[in-house]
Order: structure tokens, then sequence, then C-alpha cells
């Protein structure tokens, strides 16, 4: 099974495909690679999977999938 994570933009480096930054998960911060989305900006909602951002969302559709993450993980430990 994969899973892919929204999560905000804190910081942005590089550029084209060798553009990075770090993005907040709740409460961790990752390194991600963000040249798949170049359209993305500090402060938008990605979604990321395998260590990539592969997509925009919206701050509300990030917020909501956030809240229901966190309601199921404890259900699967």
């Amino acid at each position: 099974m994969c899973l892919a994570i929204p999560g905000q933009i804190i910081s942005i480096d590089g550029s084209g495909l060798e553009r990075s930054g770090e993005v907040r998960f709740g409460g961790v911060t990752q390194a991600v690679a963000l040249g798949y989305v170049p359209e993305a900006q500090l402060g938008d909602y990605v979604i990321v999977h395998a260590g990539c951002a592969i997509s925009l969302l919206d701050e509300e559709a990030a917020k909501e999938s956030l809240a229901d993450y966190e309601s199921w993980k404890g259900q699967f430990r």
C-alpha cells in the first residue's frame, strides 16, 4: 500500500528539477523534492509521496486530510 501525505512548504531551495524544500507534516518537518511542482510557493500545501511533492493541494483539503490521519493513526499500531 502506498500513502501520500499533505504537508506545508516552509522553505524552498534550488531550481528546476533540483528544487527542494522543507515541508511540515503536523509536527514533523522533512526535506522534500519539489521539482515535479514548479508552481508551488512558500506556504502552499503539497501531496508528498516517497519524498517527492507530486501535486498541490488547497489548504482546506490539506487540513482535513491531516485531521483524518491524526484520528486514524492510533488504529494501525
